[in-house]
């Protein structure tokens, strides 16, 4: 259990911030980092600065970086890994960063003066990229205030229905708040409502030229009289006819919905699911924080590569002095190691941007880039055009993840960094290198990175079988769900949908549907 009471007592929240000034050496240097970063081009919200001792650090990160947010165990857990970790010297967090308007970050007050430095310089990187990057673009800027208003209404309905009742639901919508579409933000998944609007206008005008046998009616074309037979084919007419007459038929047979697929399984739960008021508000506070984070995600590696390129370049090129480079060297290094078990973002995500910067500089892009095929001339290719800086700033302004890598991802930089893919060994019951084949690497690269390495799932029907029953689809991509996580999620699924619910997959490499009716499990091979 955590000893901190303010993940125990539903009651308490930490505050916002510490209101400790910043000391006067720390200030000079946020004032120094700050000019030199904006004389670079980037362009960030104010920065508000702060000092914590780990104990406190570690508090601000269990809850994410906003400790005004709702009660919840799981925050308690996540600070006493954090601290334990800590302790035991595994892991150390020297800042943290949190998108809003204005940006509030938090220094480690047991940081030597070169750690703070190279900090406040990654943060204003991050703070840009915060900014400016297009996924980032849809999140709300005040989510402090917005996330104060969360924990304020959760905290009235566990004074209403009991601290245990409330935990127990939020348990529940918790174990699938990463069923949303991370897209939708950016992309109109559902059907404008004003083309809706539109559409309900042109059916009643259809209905009433078919009232008054208008040539309009069911699907025809305005002619002249000696041309109504060819314009308007009457086989063809019945058949259309008779075709709207089947779907409409066989929709209200079926009674099945949605029209199409849903990614957003939470938002198809809080405008079908039967909640009580109270736990309708509770998703919907899930969904809206997951949608919150979830650009973070997508933007892992560009994110830190971003912040470390610009780490990198302040404190080399301004931030240094004699006595402080074998520091710096030290604990850069240090971040941008990369074992051959793990991908470190900071690492792949500087080296891709330098990569690009180099590229843009010299020229090597573009058809006679790709067409030279001569060993010598592509190693002293210089067309001298200086667009790297350019370049890496249009790339920060647009891409995630996935993008960056599959536009930029080259062989001679999988060759360079030595990439490899590797795969499970049945035989020898290890993971073993598999292919250092250029799109071998880049195809299991950009899998792990899509949806963040998650199963895609979708609502397929709400009235499945006409039992108001809910049917999910996993679109199989080559792995198979866990089993062991399916069936529990199944099981908060069912207690949110009141209804059994069912989810197609593979089992084995054949089709299955899983089941839980609220009682039982059941396994059917389709």
């Amino acid at each position: 259990m955590c000893p901190q009471p303010s993940t125990l007592n539903p009651q308490l929240q930490m505050p916002i911030t510490t209101h400790r000034p910043l000391p006067a050496e720390l200030k000079a240097i946020q004032d120094e980092m700050e000019a030199i970063a904006a004389g670079y081009g980037l362009d960030f919200f104010e920065t508000i600065f702060e000092v914590l001792d780990y104990e406190e650090l570690s508090m601000f990160a269990a809850y994410g970086g906003f400790p005004v947010r709702y009660p919840h165990w799981r925050f308690g857990a996540e600070y006493d890994e954090l601290m334990k970790s800590y302790s035991y010297g595994l892991s150390k967090i020297y800042e943290m960063v949190i998108n809003t308007d204005p940006c509030y970050a938090y220094l480690l007050s047991a940081n030597a003066i070169t750690d703070q430095k190279l900090v406040i310089a990654h943060v204003y990187g991050h703070c840009d990229f915060f900014k400016n990057n297009a996924w980032f673009s849809k999140t709300n800027r005040k989510m402090l205030d917005q996330m104060a208003n969360h924990a304020a209404k959760i905290n009235r309905y566990i004074d209403r229905y009991g601290y245990e009742t409330v935990e127990h639901f939020i348990d529940a919508c918790l174990s699938i708040d990463d069923l949303i579409d991370p897209y939708s933000p950016h992309i109109r998944r559902t059907t404008d409502p004003k083309k809706v609007e539109e559409e309900a206008k042109r059916r009643k005008q259809d209905q009433e030229n078919e009232e008054k046998g208008l040539p309009e009616a069911k699907g025809k074309f305005a002619t002249k009289e000696y041309m109504d037979s060819f314009v308007n084919p009457p086989d063809v007419l019945k058949a259309e006819e008779e075709a709207r007459r089947q779907q409409v038929e066989q929709q209200e047979a079926s009674r099945s919905f949605p029209a199409e697929p849903q990614r957003d399984a939470l938002r198809f739960l809080l405008q079908h699911a039967p909640l009580k008021e109270w736990q309708h508000d509770i998703l919907a506070i899930i969904r809206d924080e997951a949608y919150y984070f979830a650009p973070q995600g997508q933007t892992k590696i560009m994110n830190e590569g971003w912040a470390s390129y610009w780490h990198s370049k302040i404190m080399t090129k301004h931030g240094l002095t004699d006595a402080e480079v074998i520091d710096y060297a030290d604990h850069h290094s240090g971040t941008m190691a990369m074992s051959p078990q793990r991908l470190n973002p900071y690492k792949v995500g500087i080296e891709l941007l330098k990569d690009i910067e180099d590229r843009w500089n010299k020229g090597k892009f573009g058809p006679e880039w790709d067409d030279c095929d001569d060993i010598n001339e592509r190693k002293n290719w210089d067309k001298q055009l200086g667009l790297g800086r350019d370049k890496i700033f249009e790339v920060r302004r647009i891409h995630n993840d996935v993008t960056f890598i599959d536009t930029f991802l080259t062989e001679e930089f999988c060759r360079k960094h030595k990439f490899f893919s590797f795969a499970y060994n049945e035989h020898t019951g290890d993971y073993e290198i598999a292919s250092r084949q250029f799109e071998q690497v880049k195809q299991q690269l950009l899998t792990s990175l899509t949806n963040h390495g998650r199963p895609f799932i979708y609502v397929q029907d709400g009235n499945y079988k006409n039992r108001g029953e809910l049917y999910l689809r996993h679109e199989y991509a080559g792995v198979e769900l866990k089993q062991d996580y399916a069936r529990d999620t199944l099981v908060n699924l069912q207690k949110l949908w009141s209804r059994p619910v069912h989810i197609e997959t593979v089992i084995d490499e054949e089709q299955a549907v899983i089941s839980y009716d609220g009682t039982t499990h059941e396994v059917r091979i389709t």
